[in-house]
């Protein structure tokens, strides 16, 4: 399963356009859970979206917002698409796992993304988490509704995921500093998403 996990990159920028497509076909699934995100925002928020891919629909959704947005993500032919789309927004081709930006956010967000990284990638992304967070600032995240490795396609490619228990992501993300706001496993209402809301402690 590990080196499935080590293709990811590959995955995604072979069928980043074919991705997009499929992608801005699909309804917004997620528009309960961002605006949940969008009301406890301060003004002038900025949100860091970690796996933006081509910024449809969630970087697209917050720009509209009037959010500021830095988009992430590890796929070429994604961020190139991203700027393509939302000119003027920024936009930088990393890996998550060693994303150094000398800024702080009011919100993160990694949705459909995280749950690509092996169980121990997860667990190093909560000091990622933490060094982009401004104080109070809001984490929301997907993973899978209980621990474990499984695989869905993309294409005719395997594509990996992971999960952590639900026990440990609320160990993790409070020796971190956050408190779990809202936590909802296979939330019907999102089409099965299990997701996460969280706040970093002041």
């Amino acid at each position: 399963m590990r080196e499935l996990a080590d293709q990811i990159i590959d995955i995604y920028e072979r069928h980043a356009v074919q991705w997009d497509a499929a992608r801005r076909s699909q309804p917004l699934v997620e528009a309960g859970w961002l605006e949940q995100l969008l009301q406890l925002l301060p003004g002038g928020a900025a949100v860091l979206d970690l796996g933006c891919g081509t910024g449809t629909p969630i970087a697209t959704y917050f720009v509209q917002r009037g959010v500021d947005v830095v988009g992430v993500d590890s796929s070429e032919t994604m961020i190139s698409l991203f700027r393509r789309r939302l000119p003027g927004v920024a936009a930088c081709l990393s890996d998550m796992r060693t994303l150094r930006l000398e800024c702080e956010f009011q919100g993160i967000i990694a949705w459909d993304s995280f749950f690509h990284l092996t169980p121990d990638d997860q667990r190093r992304m909560f000091a990622v988490f933490r060094r982009h967070s401004a104080p109070d600032a809001l984490l929301m995240f997907t993973s899978g509704p209980e621990r474990g490795e499984v695989t869905g396609k993309l294409g005719a490619d395997l594509l990996y995921h992971a999960s952590l228990s639900a026990a440990e992501y609320r160990t993790l993300l409070s020796g971190n500093g956050y408190r779990v706001i809202a936590h909802v496993a296979e939330d019907a209402g999102c089409s099965g998403h299990t997701v996460w809301l969280a706040q970093r402690r002041p």
